[in-house]
């Protein structure tokens, strides 16, 4: 069993700031994680993968403060990445 951890350098990244691998403006529109208790930021706030009885959703704060729940579709529809965006 290998304890090693994958690291991402600078390099690696593209101009988006992040790895390539989320569904961000300029790189390849893949699926949100499905991993619970992930966090991606979507439109400059976080969102939480909540999982339970039924379908997994993605609860956040929206831009007007109130509590906001989305789908893995909503979330791939508006743009999401690992890391904050500005």
């Amino acid at each position: 069993m290998s304890t090693e951890a994958k690291s991402v350098n600078a390099d690696d990244t593209d101009d988006t700031g992040d790895n390539g691998s989320a569904g961000s403006v300029g790189s390849a529109i893949t699926q949100p994680p499905t991993t619970p208790c992930t966090v991606v930021w979507c439109q400059g706030h976080p969102f939480v993968l909540e999982s339970g009885p039924g379908k997994s959703r993605w609860v956040g704060i929206g831009p007007h403060g109130k509590p906001q729940a989305l789908t893995g579709a909503d979330l791939q529809r508006r743009g999401w990445s690992y890391r904050r965006v500005s």
